[in-house]
């Protein structure tokens, strides 16, 4: 099993959806990379939700969402790091 700390293993374009689970095997990833800026809505395992604005180009969130949100969400190019 991998901790946290070492290297992601893979890397999934996210599209955003209300509805589409990112989670891989039960889990979240351990990062998402953000690669046009913009605003970044996600959801969490405990359903509560955060709306990132102003997320710049090139930012990788050490967050473990279970969601990224279309609705609010602005920001492209995003991938989910595992």
């Amino acid at each position: 099993m991998s901790e946290m700390s070492d290297p992601t293993q893979k890397a999934v374009a996210v599209t955003a959806s209300d509805s589409t689970s990112l989670l891989l095997n039960g889990q979240p990833p351990r990062a998402i990379y953000v690669g046009t800026g913009g605003n970044l809505n996600v959801r969490f395992g405990d359903d509560t939700s955060v709306l990132f604005t102003a997320v710049p180009s090139g930012t990788v969130l050490p967050i473990r969402p279970r969601l990224v949100m279309s609705t609010s969400t602005t920001a492209t190019a995003i991938v989910a790091l595992y």
